[in-house]
């Protein structure tokens, strides 16, 4: 097996990253940004999101990043390819977002169509990421 290509990997990630925050910008910032608000005012932590953008817009590109570094890991033994992608994509969603929901939304922090909407949503973000991302990459 060869080494993965950094020099690709990161260029993918940052694109994937940019799906990502498009994504993530469209769902969070509009679509359930009056939920968010809600749920945040019932913590007492009215507002509490909004300093924290840049810092979300900074993990979307390491996510991508990473979603990318996870397509070249296993690309030797899936191939390359949108298929490989969408598995990569779909085997971080479950790691990073489905397990988060799980975990989390049992404590009641949120209502739960703030854990289920963004769960289903990031399973499709986080393949079209992963393949718009492996676009890019190409082994040494």
């Amino acid at each position: 097996m060869g080494k993965i290509n950094w020099g690709r990997v990161v260029p993918g990630g940052l694109l994937a990253g940019v799906v990502l925050n498009v994504v993530d910008f469209a769902m969070y910032g509009k679509w359930l940004a009056g939920d968010f608000a809600a749920a945040l005012q019932a913590l007492g932590k009215p507002g509490a999101m909004d300093n924290l953008i840049p810092l979300f817009v900074a993990l979307d590109f390491v996510y991508g990043i990473g979603l990318v570094w996870v397509y070249a890991a296993i690309r030797p033994r899936f191939g390359a390819g949108a298929k490989t992608a969408v598995i990569a994509g779909v085997a971080t969603w479950f790691l990073v977002s489905l397990l988060h929901a799980v975990g989390e939304a049992p404590m009641g922090l949120f209502p739960q169509k703030l854990y289920t909407i963004p769960t289903i949503v990031t399973l499709i973000e986080y393949a079209v990421a992963t393949t718009v991302g492996a676009y890019v990459y190409k082994e040494m």
